[in-house]
């Protein structure tokens, strides 16, 4: 038996930066996915061994199921499922199964992704020999959800052959999740983001378990299902970016000039209201759709324009706008800036022939393009027999 999971990425449509001073942000999944696929082994194989496979990045890495267990002695029997935290003891643990792999300097930076393979492994499975093969199609580092997607759908694979989840494992196609066993595989992926990034904000893998589309605010979340279809360009700038260093930049320009960095929160916080209340509203014709996509058009160019004001944007942030602007089409960054990732709204009756030459003319810049419909649903398992 295979088990497959898939968990949607994430883009932030408004609000970033502003929220960590109490503005309201929207973020959205996307239909971009990660994939896990996990396969028990069986008594014929000839080797006991934990193996991850991470297709995309051409490595394989394998441990013994006696040094698993001595990195674990307590996990011979799977945790009870209340999600905690990794302990000082299994982190060193962990850091030292980590460090006798070799992982090439290149590729260092996938290193936190194991030690979270390891833990949720561990914590959910215990000690028993698989192999888990991971493909996806976000990018790493560019602000699209990537890590909370492998965590999403790792947990989501790992407790779909235990006794805590009931699904239907002769179903064909995708399944989904009931609440409190989706409340179980955030909760799990939330530790997993926690070894990845240390205090994450937890809305990654909330979006990337529930997906749809969620407002937060001082911590709060909201969940929301959109009523509008609504299809982005994404542009991957390829320029990496420090997120601690933007987000401080923008808390010193806030003691710096108080009163009007205020008033750029609290428009952002207008800008993230009105666009879900645009979302959330019935579309009833296509007159309407094409009214409310001028509005949210409006409100990523105004967003935008904020984000200037807040120092977080960048030269290839910029060349993106004026490139998809000549074709009249507004485009804002998503997530930290510096670099990362670019939207473009799509409009409905956009025609193919001008997608195409946007793509090409980015592309020709050396961007990396993906088209997405945004909102959509949330992790996904689907059975089969093992290949």
């Amino acid at each position: 038996m295979e088990v497959k999971a898939r968990a949607p990425g994430k883009i932030i449509l408004t609000g970033e930066h502003a929220v960590v001073h109490g503005s309201t942000a929207v973020a959205s999944s996307i239909d971009l996915y990660t994939y896990v696929s996990l396969r028990f082994s069986t008594p014929s194989d000839s080797e006991e061994s934990l193996k991850l496979v991470l297709k995309d990045a051409a490595l394989e890495f394998s441990w013994p199921i006696s040094r698993i267990k001595a990195a674990f002695p307590e996990s011979a029997a799977p945790l009870s499922f209340t999600p905690s935290s990794c302990s000082v003891e299994n982190a060193k643990s962990i850091a030292a199964l980590v460090e006798e792999l070799d992982i090439p300097e290149a590729k260092f930076g996938l290193a936190s992704g194991v030690s979270a393979f390891l833990w949720l492994y561990s914590s959910i499975q215990g000690i028993k020999p698989a192999t888990v093969t991971v493909t996806s199609e976000l990018p790493l580092g560019s602000g699209l959800g990537s890590s909370a997607a492998f965590c999403v759908a790792l947990a989501a694979a790992l407790l779909a052959v235990t006794d805590s989840v009931s699904l239907d494992v002769n179903h064909q196609g995708w399944l989904s999740f009931g609440k409190k066993e989706l409340e179980l595989v955030n909760a799990l992926a939330f530790e997993g983001e926690k070894i990845i990034h240390g205090k994450p904000s937890g809305i990654d893998n909330t979006v990337s378990a529930y997906g749809n589309v969620i407002s937060f605010k001082s911590g709060n979340l909201t969940h929301m299902k959109s009523s509008v279809s609504l299809k982005m360009l994404i542009t991957n700038t390829k320029v990496g970016r420090n997120t601690k260093a933007l987000v401080a930049g923008v808390s010193e320009r806030m003691l710096r000039h108080p009163d009007a960095m205020a008033f750029v929160f609290s428009a952002v916080d207008s800008i993230s209201k009105e666009l879900t209340t645009i979302l959330k509203s019935p579309s009833p014709d296509d007159l309407s759709v094409t009214e409310k996509e001028e509005k949210i058009e409006e409100l990523m160019e105004m967003n935008q324009g904020l984000l200037q004001c807040m120092g977080v944007s960048h030269a290839t942030i910029e060349t993106v706008l004026r490139t998809t602007l000549k074709y009249k089409l507004a485009s804002k960054l998503t997530g930290a800036g510096g670099g990362g990732c670019v939207l473009t709204l799509l409009p409905t009756l956009l025609s193919s022939t001008v997608v195409d030459k946007v793509v090409a003319e980015l592309e020709s810049s050396g961007f990396q393009c993906f088209i997405a419909g945004i909102g959509g649903g949330g992790v996904e398992i689907s059975f089969g027999a093992s290949s």
